[in-house]
């Protein structure tokens, strides 16, 4: 009778650690990154990954997320292969808001025709020569210029960077249909299957790169790969993997974010709530000047971008009021009035 009272009282007691570890798990993988990961992640930053852009003069945030404030991000994800040189594939404007566990992405695509700041008199040319005349300091200023909003920190990886961190977490999920095929005479040729639930780094880099239907599609699957890529380096089989993607990324993965913030940051977004990343292009229309193609910027949705920059960036603005991409200009538009009788 002894021996089985002892078994029931032992599978309480596992009953409650095994539902204990799954209501609290997040706040256990917090502990555990804090416990065995935090100082080599952080040491990996320094070494690897933290450079600081040299003419960028402007104050940072202090680097402690604890008090929540919204902050903007220059993203870009360029081309360099070796030692040649590189433009920004992608370039997207990011407001993060740690408080309401919330992303604005704003994506500018590549052949947008704009003032290259800083490079033969500020002359006009495709946003994403920027980085190859310049490197992040000139992509962040002419960003800056054509969005109209200052960035505080950026984030560059490269295409292999990218493709060896996608293989490092074990593929990812894309919501590819039917199969998407680069076959023109001066792309590179590939084919990637649809209906798959998982593909590969050199998949999803295929996926961010094919361009035979628009620009603007290609940015929106861009937007789409940083959304699951987020969502799965977030997720809890993870954590153990980041001091093994900051290896392989290694010269790939450049950022001024300051590494306490990062783990700050990862902290936060491991105990909270899921991301909700809301995204949004500039579109343009294609025009040829001098024999050579440029996307040529839609006002209106510049407009609206620095309109929804304004209203995310603004740490009074409630999460309710965030304004959400589609709907900025309409929160322009006076209010009706009830007609006096």
């Amino acid at each position: 009778m002894k021996k089985l009272k002892k078994r029931y009282i032992a599978l309480i007691v596992l009953l409650i650690l095994v539902t204990g570890g799954f209501l609290f798990r997040k706040p256990l993988m917090v502990l555990a990154f804090d416990l065995f990961l935090s100082d080599q992640v952080e040491s990996k930053l320094v070494e690897k990954s933290y450079q600081p852009l040299v003419n960028d003069d402007k104050p940072k945030p202090e680097p402690i997320v604890y008090k929540n404030d919204p902050f903007s991000l220059m993203l870009l994800g360029t081309d360099q292969r070796g030692n040649e040189t590189a433009r920004s594939d992608t370039m997207i404007y990011a407001v993060v808001r740690p408080e309401d566990y919330k992303i604005l992405l704003v994506s500018i695509p590549r052949d947008t025709y704009t003032e290259i700041i800083g490079h033969n008199g500020n002359k006009k040319d495709k946003i994403n020569h920027a980085f190859a005349f310049g490197g992040q300091q000139m992509a962040k200023d002419t960003l800056e210029a054509l969005l109209g909003h200052d960035i505080q920190y950026y984030a560059t990886i490269n295409f292999q960077g990218l493709k060896d961190a996608v293989d490092a977490i074990g593929g990812v999920p894309l919501p590819i249909k039917k199969d998407i095929v680069n076959k023109g005479k001066d792309h590179e040729k590939f084919t990637i299957k649809g209906g798959k639930s998982n593909y590969n780094g050199e998949e999803a880099l295929n996926y961010t790169r094919y361009r035979e239907d628009s620009d603007f599609n290609r940015t929106k699957r861009q937007q789409v790969f940083i959304d699951v890529v987020a969502n799965k380096m977030l997720s809890i089989s993870q954590i153990g993997n980041i001091p093994e993607l900051l290896d392989i990324m290694g010269d790939n993965f450049k950022t001024d974010i300051q590494p306490s913030l990062i783990l700050d940051l990862a902290k936060k977004f491991m105990s909270g709530k899921e991301m909700d990343i809301s995204s949004f292009t500039v579109m343009g229309e294609s025009k040829r000047i001098d024999g050579i193609s440029y996307d040529i910027v839609d006002q209106k949705d510049l407009s609206e971008a620095k309109l929804m920059i304004d209203n995310w960036i603004n740490a009074g603005t409630p999460a309710d009021q965030l304004i959400q991409p589609g709907k900025a200009l309409n929160a322009l538009e006076p209010k009706s009035t009830p007609a006096a009788e």
